[in-house]
């Protein structure tokens, strides 16, 4: 017996199964907690991309409606200057922005000058002259038959004031031009240009020196009747017909613009500046008086 109990003794010490370990009752809990978080963590991520995106929308809304507004005001602000500018056309007082400053209304008709030099160009003692009638007159109202090389500049001289471009009946000094029956009326034009009154008018367009050109017999004659329509009494218009050595204009100018308002002293042998006056004198049954047509008659 002692033999027996003098060996090495082992010790078996089992576990309960009824006692719960730590490990095991922890690791549930933990994976809910981590399941929360990120179900927590990706609704906030959709709230927060909602309200970005509903934020965006907003400032995209507030640009347009701020863009739209500007342009209401902007369209408002040209109907009220239109007005006025007619209002103060019938008054005789144009009423424009302002114009060129003198230095740079200079240059420009400088450069162009010295640019009319070259083929196809108009020529600088023609581009001076009609330089000084816009110089008189600019900000206003220039209306141009024909488009060309010294297109730009028309346009820039004229800063400011209110500039068209157009290229390519009974015939009466004074008449409805959109319901006339003359071949020579141009009727196919945007009804406002009719009501606007011109100061100063450009005729170098359209073509005309070849056969198969339209020419420029119909340019002149609405020249002429728009001069005559104005309804400001001691109102004038500047027509300046280019080309004038030609004889289809010269003819057409001394039928319809007249030799007795042509001025000398500013025109040139290629460029004739007419003054015509509209108002209440103007005749009604001829474009020049009798003396006039007996002049140029004579003249031919």
């Amino acid at each position: 017996m002692k033999g027996l109990g003098g060996g090495p003794k082992v010790l078996l010490v089992h576990s309960s199964s009824n006692k719960p370990s730590g490990g095991g009752s922890g690791s549930p809990w933990m994976g809910r907690r981590r399941l929360w978080l990120v179900v927590f963590l990706a609704c906030f991520a959709c709230v927060s991309l909602a309200s970005l995106l509903s934020a965006a929308r907003d400032a995209s809304s507030a640009v347009g409606a701020r863009r739209r507004a500007t342009g209401s005001a902007s369209g408002a602000r040209l109907a009220v200057s239109a007005g006025a500018r007619r209002a103060a056309a019938a008054k005789g007082d144009e009423a424009a922005g302002p114009g060129l400053p003198a230095y740079v209304f200079d240059a420009l008709v400088q450069y162009a000058a010295v640019g009319g030099n070259t083929s196809g160009s108009m020529p600088a003692a023609d581009v001076r002259a009609i330089a000084a009638a816009l110089k008189r007159r600019a900000p206003c109202n220039l209306l141009v038959f024909g488009l060309g090389g010294e297109t730009p500049l028309w346009r820039a001289l004229n800063h400011g004031g209110r500039t068209v471009f157009l290229d390519e009946n009974q015939c009466r000094p004074v008449q409805n031009l959109l319901f006339s029956d003359c071949r020579l009326a141009i009727n196919d034009l945007p009804n406002q240009l009719y009501d606007v009154a011109w100061d100063v008018i450009l005729v170098d367009g359209p073509r005309g020196y070849t056969a198969s050109s339209p020419g420029r017999m119909s340019a002149i004659f609405t020249a002429g009747v728009l001069a005559r329509a104005r309804k400001e009494e001691g109102a004038a218009t500047d027509v300046l017909v280019h080309d004038y050595e030609r004889e289809v204009e010269r003819a057409c100018s001394r039928e319809f613009l007249c030799e007795e308002n042509r001025v000398p002293a500013s025109s040139t042998r290629s460029l004739a500046h007419f003054v015509i006056r509209g108002g209440r004198a103007v005749r009604r049954d001829a474009f020049c008086g009798r003396a006039a047509a007996a002049t140029d008659t004579a003249a031919q």
